[in-house]
């Protein structure tokens, strides 16, 4: 199936998952989490992207982000990025350090902020690295201990979570406290790891209530609503592509192929002839990135056009996601 293109523009709402290649940890020790806060923080005031949550556990991390201006991919680029370079040369470690794609949810803000804020700071909870909420209180490796001023992380929006519980700071941090204790005995939830219908409306037995039009308000990219799900989509495309129908997206596509192919001195029948001599396989793999990011094209156009396999292009965006 065709992986679809990330939904983003500014101010957008995000739950983010990464996790390391086949569950390997990616914090070994004090120095690797540290590492990564600091490149956190950094590059979150550098791209203006404000972060309300965040949970390290020794294998993967979660996050709730709003994008800045330069949106979601380019701060998870420098991160990811950024981090594995130092991880790996600190370890003497070579090879990719995360698992694939990072995973990344858009969020409605009003019935799903504060589920996941604290969804999020149960993280570590859940994966038994501390017992109770009380030790929670204390652990280092969370957004949590933040938001209850237990430990100083100037780049998290603190301000903002806590006014969802008050106007002061004291009162709205013992209220933020009862709510995180109270979510300790909901479990996993996994309706707040997923996007799409089944997930917003709570399971699949209130989707198949739904008749009609209703049916097709899901999205596996978004937990929300169905309305929400129709006004972001057809915002993201208006900025994707402001004015290219299908068509004319497909014909930009071959136009950017020619034109590289002129640039590397490759020709185009060796390019979309499945050769894999030389550079060849690279300039193919380069321009089914290139042509998925710009103009959101499914895997099976995409592959039309570079005379290969919707599988084929699915392996060339795994490899390309992994390296970067």
């Amino acid at each position: 199936m065709a992986r679809r293109p990330r939904l983003d523009v500014e101010g957008t709402l995000h739950h983010v998952m990464v996790r390391g290649i086949n569950r390997t940890s990616i914090f070994r020790d004090t120095r690797d989490r540290q590492d990564f806060l600091d490149r956190l923080g950094k590059i979150g005031e550098e791209t203006g992207t404000r972060i309300y949550a965040w949970a390290l556990i020794p294998n993967h991390f979660h996050l709730l982000l709003r994008s800045g201006p330069s949106g979601l991919p380019t701060f998870m680029r420098r991160l990811l990025t950024g981090y594995a370079i130092t991880f790996n040369l600190r370890h003497n470690r070579r090879g990719h350090l995360f698992q694939n794609r990072y995973k990344s949810i858009v969020c409605e803000e009003d019935p799903y902020f504060l589920e996941l804020v604290r969804y999020i700071h149960l993280n570590p909870l859940r994966a038994h690295l501390i017992e109770t909420v009380d030790r929670l209180d204390f652990y280092p490796w969370s957004g949590h201990t933040v938001l209850l001023g237990k430990r100083h992380a100037p780049w998290q929006d603190c301000d903002y979570v806590l006014s969802w519980f008050g106007k002061k700071q004291r009162p709205a941090r013992e209220a933020y406290r009862k709510f995180v204790e109270k979510g300790a005995l909901q479990g996993r939830r996994p309706a707040l790891t997923g996007g799409g219908l089944t997930r917003s409306l709570g399971g699949v037995g209130q989707v198949v209530r739904l008749k009609g039009k209703d049916r097709l308000l899901t999205d596996e990219r978004i937990l929300g609503t169905g309305e929400f799900v129709r006004q972001l989509i057809k915002k993201t495309d208006r900025l994707r592509h402001p004015h290219l129908l299908l068509p004319q997206r497909i014909e930009r596509m071959a136009r950017t192929i020619a034109s590289r192919c002129r640039h590397e001195g490759i020709s185009l029948e060796a390019l979309t002839a499945g050769s894999k001599a030389g550079r060849i396989p690279r300039v193919r793999a380069d321009l089914a990135r290139q042509v998925f990011d710009e103009l959101g094209l499914s895997y099976a156009e995409i592959g039309r056009a570079l005379g290969v396999s919707t599988s084929g292009v699915s392996r060339m965006m795994a490899k390309g996601s992994k390296s970067r």
